[in-house]
């Protein structure tokens, strides 16, 4: 079932990954990570802040042990990201070696920073700048180290992008960020497709918005009744056609193993064109701005 995308390096990366956001104990955590890897996923996408690498570490130690999964460490695809007090070189090197500790693991496959600010600053202090761009050296600095197999940015404006490019030694492997019909961006995009920098799409279901009857889409209703498929698998669907990497959470084992559905069926060219256009009309951000920050 896995289906993977290449990276710049040659390296591959699993198109569909499970998201913890909101997601702390064993108790919530194991059944639907167990379910996932069982049904094929390969990509578990962390950060600091969910405050459950711990959790995730004990949970990935108990699959490796268990030959009835067939998986090793090689196998999976880790992400975490840098919690935004921890920005500049020092603490995010630090940082991420707290996060290889509470994990147990030896490397992790992506780190991220995981927003352009830093906490407790204001948004428009250069500080923010200065203090992303160390981020980013420690990252290069563990990355030739074989800490973190590939390293990336989230949240990331074009102007955030832009100036990481001007300085960085290492392209980012990856970009994630809230993207979905109601929150398509195009000029992150285009940045994105001319440095080969893959785009891994955060929020796909507008954080439930766009497929519990709270904003209605008559395009995505459409489209979601001609393939006889939900919303959410349009959804899920329509970024994978566009080839973005989804990280779609879910505290429900049924909805994990729904989600693998995503490969069984396409969408036409005329059904992606009708979703790309719903942003001009419905446009919607559901997660965080980082438009301000400097």
């Amino acid at each position: 079932m896995t289906s993977f995308q290449t990276l710049y390096n040659g390296d591959t990366i699993p198109v569909l990954g499970l998201g913890t956001y909101r997601m702390q104990t064993i108790e919530e955590l194991r059944p639907v990570v167990k379910e996932a890897i069982r049904s094929g996923y390969r990509l578990i996408d962390s950060a600091t802040v969910y405050r459950n690498e711990e959790v995730l570490g004990q949970i990935l130690q108990e699959i490796f042990e268990d030959e009835s999964f067939g998986v090793q460490r090689k196998d999976l695809f880790i992400t975490s990201k840098l919690s935004p007090k921890d920005q500049g070189f020092e603490s995010c090197y630090q940082a991420v070696n707290d996060s290889l500790s509470r994990f147990k693991l030896d490397y992790l496959d992506l780190y991220l920073i995981h927003w352009p600010g830093t906490s407790k600053k204001k948004t428009n202090d250069p500080i923010n700048q200065v203090n992303r761009t160390g981020s980013y050296q420690a990252l290069e600095k563990l990355y030739k180290e074989g800490k973190v197999k590939h390293i990336g940015v989230s949240n990331y404006t074009p102007k955030h992008l832009t100036h990481l490019l001007s300085v960085c030694e290492i392209v980012p492997h990856v970009h994630q960020f809230e993207l979905h019909p109601c929150l398509y961006q195009p000029d992150v995009l285009e940045i994105c497709k001319q440095h080969r920098i893959q785009v891994q799409a955060y929020s796909s279901l507008g954080e439930g918005n766009l497929v519990n009857g709270e904003i209605v889409l008559p395009a995505l209703e459409k489209v979601a009744e001609r393939v006889n498929q939900s919303r959410a698998l349009v959804l899920l669907r329509y970024a994978i056609q566009h080839g973005w990497i989804i990280i779609p959470k879910s505290k429900s084992v049924d909805r994990i193993k729904e989600n693998v559905r995503v490969f069984s069926f396409e969408l036409s060219k005329e059904d992606m064109n009708a979703l790309d256009k719903i942003h001009e009309s419905e446009p919607h951000r559901f997660c965080w701005d980082p438009t301000d920050i400097y």
